[in-house]
């Protein structure tokens, strides 16, 4: 025969290991929701990491249309852009103005870059690609109108 004592060990142990089983399952679901949740913010960051890689990397100026003409845009002086990231004339026109022993005319920048400046018609675009170099903060206008670089 059982002993009755030993068999109400036995059914208590039982019911531990029931509540602790219950416990365990509740834990291991709550470990799984979290861990599902770490997934999908992993993947989240993954893709917020290559897409911040992609706009970094693509610093040089995207062609825009203009008037139906595809143009260069000049991005904003801004830390990390560097003025390789300007297309070339724009360069050279702020060589020319870092060459000049101090803030220089449009005219005078055309003579270094090669601008006709006898002709008016030639010294009005570089002055606008001036102005465009002071409205994205490569270059500094002085209220005389002559141009220096940036302090």
């Amino acid at each position: 025969m059982l002993d009755p004592e030993l068999l109400e060990q036995i059914t208590a142990r039982r019911a531990e290991l029931d509540e602790l089983e219950g416990q365990l399952a509740s834990r291991l679901a709550e470990v799984r929701v979290e861990r599902d949740e770490l997934a999908v913010a992993e993947r989240v960051l993954e893709r917020m990491t290559r897409q911040l890689a992609e706009e970094r990397s693509s610093t040089r100026p995207m062609p825009g249309q203009v008037g139906g003409q595809t143009v260069m845009l000049i991005p904003h002086r801004e830390p990390g852009v560097e003025e390789d990231a300007l297309p070339w004339d724009y360069q050279c026109i702020i060589a020319a103005v870092r060459q000049a022993a101090g803030p220089v005319m449009a005219r005078e920048v055309g003579e270094v870059v090669g601008v006709d400046v006898s002709v008016r018609s030639k010294l009005e675009p570089l002055r606008g690609k001036l102005v465009r170099l002071v409205d994205r903060g490569w270059l500094r206008k002085l209220p005389d109108g002559r141009f220096t670089t940036r302090l």
